[in-house]
């Protein structure tokens, strides 16, 4: 039997791959072991018993703040930004399906958020909102400053989207009599929709998990980024990696959760 000889790039990037896969889930597993810390547990190795009482801890009142409220907050804030980035991220890629003047400017001025850093971002909104004597808050500033950063990856994966679908779907169903908002309905939107759900998925993580942004526009409340940024000043005990496991599995089945509903998309309209 031939077997294929390795080339020197093959090893290189399995070199990089496993080098990448520890550093993300080295740390992780870290602070998954360490979250089931003995009731008298630090916060380094070895553990000291093996409970879930740091988790439990996570529903007490802490010194940095209330946990609970904050991942309400986040949720909050996410679960808008979501919705704006997907309704938004479609209009614009249906109407930059044709030309029309400032198109190119406009574009441009949309993915230029994502040059700028973010921390002059969310200092500039905050100074802003100061000015014209408004108070910051995680629903007003911070919902605009999220959708700075969320909008153009969800415009540029659209416009990714319709620079692949073809326009004949569309000229059949008008062609059988169908109106432009039933040819939307039962051609366009049946097609788009996994992307759609990735456009959601991908508006709410880096919502969920944004810090920069959000450090001078989210007002009195912190939200759950910055609430754990607190802890990490604060927070000397394992209750820190408890709220990371719990943070994590729920980003996690978040995921899960948008794959399984891709996945029955898929089979639905293969079935159709």
């Amino acid at each position: 039997m031939n077997h294929e000889k390795r080339t020197f790039e093959f090893y290189v990037l399995a070199a990089f791959f496993t080098l990448f896969v520890l550093f993300l889930y080295g740390p992780l597993s870290a602070v998954f072991i360490l979250s089931f810390q003995g009731p008298n547990g630090g916060l380094t190795f070895p553990m000291n018993g093996a409970s879930l009482h740091w988790f439990f801890n996570l529903f007490e009142k802490q010194a940095v703040g209330d946990f609970g409220a904050s991942f309400s907050r986040s949720l909050m804030l996410g679960l808008m930004v979501m919705v704006v980035n997907v309704v938004v991220s479609l209009m614009a890629g249906l109407a930059f399906r044709r030309r029309f003047p400032g198109a190119t400017l406009l574009f441009y001025g949309t993915v230029a958020s994502l040059v700028v850093p973010s921390i002059i971002i969310s200092l500039g909104i905050g100074v802003v909102f100061n000015q014209l004597g408004l108070q910051p808050a995680w629903y007003s500033s911070a919902f605009g400053a999220h959708l700075t950063w969320t909008l153009p990856f969800g415009v540029l994966i659209m416009f990714a989207v319709f620079n692949r679908f073809s326009p004949s779907y569309e000229e059949a169903a008008r062609d059988l009599g169908a109106t432009s908002w039933q040819t939307f309905r039962h051609v366009l939107l049946p097609m788009i929709a996994p992307s759609l759900i990735g456009v959601g998925l991908f508006g709410f993580t880096l919502s969920y998990d944004e810090f920069a942004r959000t450090l001078m526009t989210s007002g009195t409340y912190n939200t759950l980024p910055l609430e754990i940024y607190g802890m990490t000043t604060n927070v000397t005990t394992p209750v820190l990696y408890a709220l990371g496991t719990v943070t994590s599995l729920f980003s996690f089945s978040v995921i899960l959760v948008a794959l399984l509903v891709i996945l029955g998309l898929r089979r639905r309209a293969a079935r159709a």
